[in-house]
């Protein structure tokens, strides 16, 4: 295979109403589900960061043990990632996410019985270890059903969850951490731990009997509409290099460690601002826990119609590379933004937010470029290869804003670095893969 960047390949038979009535059909019955699924997995990513305005002055952690525990997070997701998505491609997405789920939810709930710093860790590393597979294992789950020029909007639809997940943990959070303080026994840190963990094993078991794992397999699909689901991937397969014997050889591509290594740099922004925003916030003068809750959704708002908007304008226009960079330098530019010191707490939010909706909007562009470049041979162990090398940011992007803040006693250095690690994401991007053909999608 070829060491550069292949075009999309964004192609698609226009004006074909079977076409369009099956492909939102499918959209209408899966995305919603994994929607939800991941609304929970962010949820119980993200509760560590208001979990945190209790818990540290509760057990006595620095800010160095809180940005290390949250970290470690990403080691489990490194190991287990591709492990995970070569077992999906083998016994399905049904029982894989009924596993993830169930397990992950019961980990989380039990960080409530956390009492010191080894404890932390080990949990931590569980919850990533358990979680891991669950973003590539859709993301691969989604070419078993959409083709290549419909991808970046059903991929935005999804990873718009984050930002719903973002939006809901702010004021439950905060509302758990203000009210539940002492109720049986318990402080609010952790009933937050025990509230927010559960329902992802609940929904575990629910998605085994909801979903399908193939075109095939889908009963509420009549034989017609799966023969139309069936030509289209089909006619995207035929565009693919077929070098590619088996799935080992995604550790071979240097396209997949290019991926990857855009991945870790632009993941940096997302992972510190879903850690620190609740830091952030207070950091602008705002005590009160619920009103730290409520504004901590502002940004996850701007991330969720930043997902959506880009991913359908990048399918229109049939072209990722510059819809990926713009979208995470002007990001960027605005997280280092709402550092300015003695800011009004308007405009901090305000750039806070077009920072997390710049950074977070690039994401469905670059996971349909990416999944476009992969092979079916090649899919299962590449999206897992990205998706866990680029994690690695979620070990030394929070670590290393937690030891500055605790060195210089300010967040903000942290911040300034982070943000020049994103916006070199949208350089690399742009220095690395060359101009791609544009051929635009007509799916709304």
């Amino acid at each position: 295979m070829q060491s550069t960047l292949p075009a999309d390949g964004l192609t698609m038979a226009a004006g074909d109403e079977d076409e369009e009535s099956v492909f939102g059909k499918i959209t209408r019955r899966i995305i919603p589900i994994l929607f939800l699924c991941l609304v929970l997995n962010f949820v119980d990513r993200i509760n560590i960061g208001f979990a945190q305005l209790q818990m540290k002055h509760a057990l006595g952690f620095s800010d160095a043990v809180y940005g290390l525990g949250a970290g470690i997070f990403f080691i489990g997701y490194f190991f287990f990632e591709v492990p995970s998505n070569l077992i999906l491609q083998r016994i399905g997405a049904r029982k894989t996410i009924l596993r993830i789920m169930f397990c992950w939810g019961i980990v989380s709930a039990s960080t409530m019985f956390v009492q010191t710093p080894m404890q932390f860790y080990v949990v931590r590393f569980l919850l990533g270890a358990f979680e891991a597979g669950l973003l590539p294992g859709i993301l691969l789950y989604l070419t078993f059903w959409f083709p290549k020029a419909r991808r970046a909007k059903v991929i935005g639809l999804f990873m718009a969850a984050t930002s719903v997940g973002g939006i809901i943990t702010g004021p439950v959070s905060g509302w758990i951490l203000h009210n539940m303080g002492g109720v049986g026994g318990l402080d609010g840190w952790q009933w937050l731990f025990l509230i927010e963990g559960l329902p992802s094993s609940i929904m575990g078991v629910f998605t085994y009997f909801y979903l399908d794992d193939d075109v095939k397999s889908a009963r509420w699909l009549s034989q017609r509409e799966k023969r139309t689901v069936v030509d289209v991937l089909a006619r995207d397969e035929a565009d693919e290099d077929r070098a590619a014997p088996s799935v080992w050889a995604a550790f071979k591509d240097l396209k997949v460690w290019l991926f990857s290594l855009v991945y870790m740099m632009v993941l940096s922004g997302a992972n510190v601002t879903s850690l620190w925003t609740p830091s952030l916030i207070k950091g602008m003068g705002i005590s009160n826990t619920v009103h730290i809750g409520l504004l901590s959704t502002l940004p996850y708002i701007a991330g969720g119609l930043g997902m959506i908007f880009y991913g359908r304008r990048s399918d229109r226009r049939g072209e990722r590379r510059w819809h990926f960079a713009v979208a995470v330098m002007a990001g960027a530019v605005c997280l280092a933004l709402a550092q300015t010191p003695a800011m009004p707490l308007a405009f901090s939010m305000l750039f806070l937010s077009l920072a997390v909706g710049g950074n977070v909007a690039g994401l469905p562009v670059f996971w349909a470029a990416a999944t476009s470049h992969l092979s079916r041979q090649t899919a299962a162990a590449g999206i897992a290869i990205i998706s866990s090398v680029g994690n690695l940011s979620g070990i030394l992007a929070p670590a290393g804003v937690g030891a500055l803040a605790t060195a210089t006693g300010k967040l903000s250095y942290g911040m300034f670095a982070c943000a020049t690690v994103v916006a070199a994401s949208g350089i690399v991007l742009l220095l690395t893969v060359p101009e791609q053909h544009r051929h635009s999608s007509k799916s709304d």
